[in-house]
This record gives C-alpha cells, structure tokens and sequence, in this order.
C-alpha cells in the first residue's frame, strides 16, 4: 500500500506538470527561474559540493565571484530542466522542430544506416529528453533506462509521459540488459546517462582530473553489440532554444579481452563527456558527490 506521504507526493508532481503544461512558456520560464533561485537558497548546504564540481571543469583560473554566479545558474538550469520536462509532453511536433539544433547528426544517420544500433551516452546537461523527443520525431524513438521512483504510481506516471515523447524507459532489473542488447541488435537506439556511477561497481577512469567510476554499461552494450557509441549532450539557449551536440562515434571494435575493451572505451567516452560538460558546466546538474574524496568530504 502507498504511504500517506509517497500519495501526496505523486499527487503534487502530477498536479505541478498538468499546470506547467498549460501556461505560456514566458510565464513558465519565470516560475522556472524563480524556483531555481529558491532551491539554491534552500539548498545552501550543496552549494560547496556543486562549487567543488565546477571547479574541477573550470580549473583555477576562474575567480570566486564568478564560481558562485555559476552556482546559481546551475541551479536555475536544473530548474528549467524540471520545468520543460513536464511541458515538452504538451508541444506540439512543430514546436520542438522549431527550437531544436543539433551539430553531428548525419554521423549518427551514417551508424544508424550500417543496421547496429547506436549507444548515446548523455552528461546531465541541459535536456537530454528533449533530444530524446527530437531524435523520435526523425524517426529514432530511443530506450533508457531510469531510475525507480516511490511510489511506484510515480514511476508509471513518468514512464506514460516519456512514451508519450516517444521514450521507452526500462527500470533497472536483471532482463535490463538483455532488452537493451536486443534494442540495439534490432538496429535501434539506446540512451544511457553516463556521468555517474549510481550502483557504484563501474570502470575506474579519470575524469576532470581525479580518478573515479563511471558505468560500464554504454561501453559494454555496445562491444556486444556491435553498436556505434556516440557521446552527446542538450544544452538550454535562450528563449526557450536547444541545441545538440553529437560527437563522432567511438571506436567499438573488440580488440582483445572484453574487459580491456569496456576499460579502453569507457576512458574514451569519459573524454568525450568531459569535453561536452566543458561546453556549459553550469548546465552540469551534478548535486550528489562523484569522486572519493568528495564523498568524504561531503556526505
């Protein structure tokens, strides 16, 4: 039986995207930024953390003023995010043609013409699920996989609207992978976020700098698979515009032992998000630790 507490909850998030669906969309840009300004004084206690983040992207050329200018975007951005995830469901075909762009998209028509599949693995940057959206209306509906959510009427609920866009979300299970690998052998396309290692038995890698794990699912998925990886990102613009950017494939080619492989091409595509977080940190909606020593540092 739900809780009292977890009903409330669905109910609320239910309520908040039937509402944000029907306003107009300067009206849910304010309420978007209001409300990141609002988590980020509410959220106080993270802002180290997020500034020790942004650190890692910028170095220590960038002045103090400036970092914490860039704090405050990162919460604006993550607000934005929510905001426009609830609303793309209610726009029209038209609207996301209209204020999306994308750099390397014929690269991934070429991979997605051999008939293997392609492995997008994502930063949370911007709006991957907008991208999701304009990558179905092309003609290549994606598959993920997502977090599970309580109660589990959320997780339906948000599962309902991503199909809605075109989005198969998969929870997480023991046949995942197996449904991934048929995806992709059906020539299909498989999205993964891939900046953080959330079950915590990933490859270790250097990323920004300092070693860490990521996931070894986008690189495994596509070594047995024969699918292309690609690494992209969806970054926010100004009046409501989005723009992709699609990085050339990956070398995925077994050249020995699988676990040498998946090692080679997760430190590969650990570069490729490192240089598309680097196009916009700020945008980088990072608010949990995700090396050793912050999770020390920070708990």
């Amino acid at each position: 039986m739900t809780a009292p507490n977890q009903w409330a909850r669905y109910l609320t998030y239910r309520g908040l995207a039937a509402m944000l669906q029907v306003i107009p969309r300067p009206l849910a840009g304010g309420l978007a930024s209001a409300a990141g300004f609002t988590i980020s004084e509410l959220w106080r206690g993270k802002r180290p953390l997020v500034r020790a983040n942004l650190r890692r992207v910028l170095g220590p050329a960038v002045d103090e003023a400036t970092m914490g200018r860039l704090v405050t975007k990162a919460f604006s951005s993550y607000a934005h995010y929510w905001v426009e995830s609830a609303r793309v469901v209610a726009l029209r075909s038209d609207q996301i043609e209209s204020t999306f762009s994308i750099e390397g998209f014929e690269r991934f028509r070429v991979e997605m013409a051999r008939g293997r599949g392609v492995v997008i693995a994502l930063p949370h940057v911007g709006s991957w699920e907008y991208g999701g959206c304009w990558l179905a209306q092309q003609g290549y509906p994606m598959t993920t996989v997502g977090e599970l959510l309580e109660p589990p009427e959320l997780f339906d609920w948000f599962t309902s609207q991503r199909a809605a866009l075109g989005l198969t979300v998969l929870p997480p299970g023991p046949d995942t992978t197996v449904r991934l690998l048929d995806t992709l052998r059906a020539g299909r396309v498989v999205g993964l976020l891939a900046d953080r290692d959330l079950v915590g038995n990933g490859v270790k890698v250097e990323f920004f700098g300092e070693k860490t794990t990521l996931p070894a699912g986008p690189a495994l998925l596509a070594l047995r698979s024969g699918a292309a990886l690609m690494t992209c990102a969806i970054y926010q613009r100004p009046r409501g515009l989005y723009h992709a950017v699609l990085q050339p494939p990956l070398d995925s080619t077994r050249t020995g032992r699988l676990r040498q492989d998946v090692q080679r091409l997760t430190e590969e595509m650990a570069r490729g998000l490192e240089e598309l977080i680097g196009l916009a940190p700020e945008q980088w909606h990072l608010f949990q630790p995700n090396w050793p020593s912050d999770r020390e540092r920070y708990r």
